[in-house]
């Protein structure tokens, strides 16, 4: 749905509502996750008045930058198939990593960053704090070498999962998106079905969906590549950032805005949805592949910048640790944001917390871990499990 239909459609929904009950509704709630947590930020900022409250999860709020992304992520594992010789192929993205090389990877970082929260419990509470700087000397101790050659990473690899978690740059070393956290879910399923595939399952997301994206939608003019997964990741492989990255920003005839400015719902200015008061809760997996938290964290920052340091007054970011793209993942990730929203909307009771619990992807069965409002994390607290809380 492009931001031209959102109005429409909620207007379409009003009289729906309105025709059947008689009246307007007293209380209007809206929940998305993905391209539905982009079109709730687009309401808060396109149309504040339309919700009163909204959950956007795992929001596509910079979805031509996360395409460019998805470029870069693929012509980074692509140096695996130089390094060893072969030409990149999408069924070969599939078997770039074995299922315990990943291992090894997830071991990699809980070995540097799960006691950076205070305990070790197989979860990484301090999203942000995990970075390449930290992680990479546990990989490259995992590095296959002539004594080791089994059990281990190949240099290729680690490179390109460095490249990968670092972000996108242009040559002058600016960014052009986020970087990653490094996460407990890194290489989890739920991680690989997008950089890589999985064996017996979907090829590369970033190949099959990102690529189409970038060279239809995000970039203007558009270029037409057909729909088939082996031509899009050639042309994903020989996209020149360089060339191409600013024409997510480009408008020309007969295009009169650009992508970023039509679907781009990165503003930090929430001061009419503010003012209408509008509440906004922002869930957002540790290791979603897809949108990186730490550029909705970064997002959020700008948003508490223009309110003097207030802004979870009226909205909150709620970083979910392990877990993948709106589900999946070691995490707890199973948790209502939508009745934390309503209580906050209706009782006027904002979210100190949010109650979650393991999914089935997680080590952990009965669990109980709050989700907490970034800056806060969640600390072990004894025998009483965990509670929200700075980092010591």
């Amino acid at each position: 749905m492009t931001d031209a239909t959102l109005k429409p459609t909620y207007d379409l929904g009003q009289y729906i509502v309105t025709s059947f009950y008689g009246r307007e509704s007293s209380t209007n709630i809206f929940w998305g996750c993905s391209k539905g947590g982009q079109e709730g930020m687009a309401f808060a900022q396109r149309y504040p008045k339309a919700f009163d409250g909204i959950v956007a999860m795992a929001p596509g709020m910079s979805l031509p930058r996360a395409a460019l992304a998805q470029a870069w992520d693929t012509q980074a594992l692509a140096e695996i198939f130089k390094a060893r010789g072969e030409k990149p192929t999408v069924e070969g993205f599939r078997t770039l990593f074995s299922r315990q090389q990943f291992d090894l990877v997830n071991k990699a970082t809980l070995a540097a960053c799960d006691r950076l929260d205070g305990t070790q419990d197989g979860v990484v509470a301090a999203i942000g704090q995990c970075t390449t700087a930290v992680v990479e000397p546990e990989l490259r101790a995992r590095q296959c070498s002539a004594q080791r050659k089994n059990d281990c990473l190949d240099k290729a690899q680690i490179d390109a999962l460095v490249k990968i978690m670092d972000g996108p740059h242009d040559a002058a070393g600016k960014a052009l998106y986020a970087n990653w956290a490094w996460d407990s879910g890194v290489g989890s399923p739920g991680w690989q079905v997008w950089k890589t595939g999985l064996v017996g399952g979907p090829p590369s997301l970033n190949v099959v969906l990102g690529g189409n994206a970038l060279a239809s939608i995000f970039t203007t003019p558009p270029t037409p590549v057909q729909p088939d997964p082996e031509r899009l990741l050639a042309w994903q492989l020989a996209f020149d950032f360089k060339a191409g990255a600013g024409k997510i920003y480009a408008a020309e005839p007969p295009f009169a805005t650009s992508a970023w400015q039509d679907v781009g719902m990165r503003s930090t200015d929430l001061s009419a949805f503010r003012d209408h008061g509008g509440k906004l809760i922002v869930p957002h997996g540790g290791s979603d592949p897809v949108f990186s938290v730490l550029d909705t964290i970064n997002w959020w920052n700008g948003v508490n910048a223009a309110n003097a340091g207030v802004a979870d007054n009226f909205v909150r970011v709620f970083p979910v640790p392990g877990m993948t793209h709106c589900g999946g993942g070691p995490a707890t990730d199973h948790f209502d944001s939508l009745s934390a929203l309503e209580r906050w909307v209706i009782d006027g009771k904002a979210p100190a917390s949010i109650p979650a619990f393991p999914g089935k992807e997680a080590p952990w069965p009965g669990r109980e871990m709050p989700l907490c409002p970034y800056p806060q994390i969640a600390l072990a607290n004894g025998a009483n499990g965990y509670r929200c809380g700075m980092q010591p």
